[in-house]
């Protein structure tokens, strides 16, 4: 039933795309295009979020113009990592009394977060209007920024491979913990088999020692190789340390509070592969990234 409904997500994707292309006239000649980036986890608690709120503040150290965008449109909390308590989130967006512009705040240390909310669940499953909605908004963003974020919730639902396909590269999220790589497994395999993404990149968070990550990344390698046919690229991993537990109470990121720790190195050459990496593998799209890729795939159904 429920992979039924995803195979289903076609027929609305194709309407929406469609949709958008018709109403989307806009000239985007000599802007410069984002990079959109989706971070993901099979499941809970492998310090996702943490991850992207890191990663943010790193970049933007670096001269990025960042975009963070929570996508965990019911448990939402990237706001909290920042020390932002926003006015207005994407719930006011849906409701249709803001637009994104009404809503983006502003971090410390140069970053723009797209809040989303929390303890609602009508908009844990986003309809086709809503979509549609979402996509002209975020496409007037185009130009703006050098770099888009996007925290998905932790797990598979429609909210989830929304986000993902929508995305110019997949960042996956796990620990060394086996149902977080059970969780992991499972996770790419329903993209790459119902939704034909091929390419992830990994990071192993909370890890003892650089061999327990490799040792992470070798188990999802060998039975990814057996019964699907992904690519995994090991970005990294970031080291268990118990400052995050601080830095999370402080409501912010341990690379600001502790920029000498081992996770905030870790953290440092996680962007530089990032980086690396990017420069050797074309990106799927550009910033007007939902209209496109959702038109791609649904014409390919």
């Amino acid at each position: 039933m429920e992979f039924q409904k995803k195979c289903d997500q076609a027929e609305t994707l194709r309407a929406l795309s469609h949709e958008f292309e018709y109403k989307k006239q806009r000239k985007t000649k000599g802007l410069k295009t984002a990079r959109v980036v989706s971070i993901t986890s099979g499941k809970g608690g492998v310090g996702k979020t943490i991850c992207v709120a890191n990663l943010a503040v790193v970049m933007a150290k670096r001269g990025y113009r960042v975009l963070v965008i929570d996508a965990d449109l019911g448990l939402a909390n990237i706001d909290l990592h920042f020390g932002l308590n926003p006015k207005f989130n994407l719930n006011h967006f849906f409701a249709g009394e803001k637009t994104l512009q009404d809503i983006l705040v502003q971090t410390t240390c140069g970053i723009t977060v797209l809040p989303a909310g929390s303890g609602l669940q009508q908009y844990t499953h986003l309809d086709s209007t809503q979509k549609l909605h979402l996509m002209e908004e975020i496409d007037l963003l185009h130009g703006r920024f050098d770099v888009v974020l996007i925290d998905t919730e932790a797990g598979i639902s429609e909210n989830v491979t929304y986000f993902i396909l929508a995305s110019q590269e997949i960042i996956v999220i796990t620990t060394p913990e086996p149902t977080a790589l059970s969780d992991a497994y499972a996770l790419m395999k329903l993209l790459s088999t119902m939704f034909n993404e091929k390419k992830f990149k990994l990071v192993v968070n909370s890890v003892v020692s650089e061999n327990e990550a490799l040792d992470a990344y070798q188990k999802l390698i060998l039975v990814s190789s057996r019964f699907i046919d992904i690519s995994i690229d090991f970005l990294g991993a970031i080291p268990m340390d118990k400052r995050f537990v601080d830095s999370v109470r402080k409501q912010k990121t341990i690379v600001e509070l502790f920029p000498k720790a081992k996770p905030s190195l870790a953290f440092e050459e996680l962007v530089e592969n990032i980086e690396l990496k990017s420069e050797k593998q074309a990106q799927k799209g550009s910033m007007q990234f939902f209209w496109k890729n959702m038109l791609s795939y649904s014409e390919a159904q």
